[in-house]
């Protein structure tokens, strides 16, 4: 078993450090809230009072946070983490952030001798709870084989995209498609139903047919259709529409970066965005059935 630390332990990472712990890996933890601390040490984690602290002598660091200037933050400069590490850690960024940052944060580690990679995850809070999640890396083969021994313990599926960076980009065409497919999906059930079809019967047809998906056959965004969908709990819990609503921008960038013209995932940022902008941004992504039935 190996040494991690795990930085962020948010709505995903501290599923994920939970059951690296369950794994038997020799986990610390960091994170700015106490309680979030307090739920690792009651799983088994070891608490850190500070990132450098938790990823002292160990052999992975990973991370969760928030955006790319968090994580340029915590690994680059004189003080970041980088900087006390040696090629004897593998450092995995789980953080869905701008592929820009990744690739920042890679050449610097890879001019040091460390191995990192950009890791972002699929699946959701459910996914995290249950060690199910995909893995989509960005980095050198040689870490991707390290990368694999751990991210095992938290995802059934990981995937090595290419060099640095392009794990984001990757997490950046699924969630495009994600929102695109969904919208599509929203659309499709509130015209049948407004048409006097039962979204249920509908949802079996369609999912019988050429217009099956993965919103249709997991996460059905029609309340009552699926028992266990966010839709029929009150479009809670789930993948909040802020979070729709950073990734769709961050697709923007990459779109932008390759001078690529992409109107299915401008429309679906746009329209993620007005819902947001409603006051939304706390409801699950599949909600925007709502924005369309006005």
């Amino acid at each position: 078993m190996a040494k991690v630390a795990f930085i962020g332990l948010g709505n995903m990472g501290g599923p994920m450090a939970i059951n690296l712990v369950k794994a038997g890996h020799d986990v610390t933890v960091f994170d700015l809230s106490e309680q979030a601390c307090a739920q690792l040490r009651e799983a088994g984690a070891g608490v850190a009072v500070s990132a450098a602290e938790a990823a002292t002598g160990v052999d992975y660091v990973l991370s969760m946070l928030p955006a790319g200037k968090h994580v340029a933050g915590v690994y680059l400069g004189d003080d970041g983490l980088l900087a006390q590490l040696n090629g004897d850690t593998t450092v995995l960024d789980c953080s869905t952030i701008d592929a820009a940052t990744a690739r920042q944060v890679g050449e610097a580690a890879a001019a040091m001798g460390i191995g990192f990679m950009d890791s972002p995850v699929s699946g959701g809070v459910a996914a995290a709870a249950a060690g199910t999640l995909a893995f989509m890396c960005g980095g050198s083969a040689e870490t991707f084989v390290k990368a694999e021994l751990i991210l095992g313990d938290m995802g059934k599926n990981i995937f090595h995209a290419g060099p640095a960076g392009a794990g984001q980009v990757a997490k950046g065409c699924n969630n495009m498609l994600l929102a695109v497919h969904m919208i599509g999906t929203c659309e499709a059930l509130e015209m049948g139903a407004r048409n006097g079809l039962d979204p249920t019967v509908l949802s079996q047809i369609m999912l019988a047919s050429s217009g099956r998906n993965w919103s249709l056959e997991v996460y059905n965004p029609y309340p009552g259709v699926m028992e266990n969908a966010p839709a029929s709990n009150d479009y809670k819990p789930g993948f909040m529409v802020d979070l729709m609503a950073k990734d769709l921008g961050l697709a923007m960038e990459i779109a932008s970066q390759c001078d690529f013209d992409n109107p299915m995932g401008q429309l679906a940022r746009e329209l993620y965005a007005q819902h947001q902008e409603a006051g939304n941004g706390q409801r699950d992504f599949s909600s925007i059935l709502q924005k369309l039935q006005g």
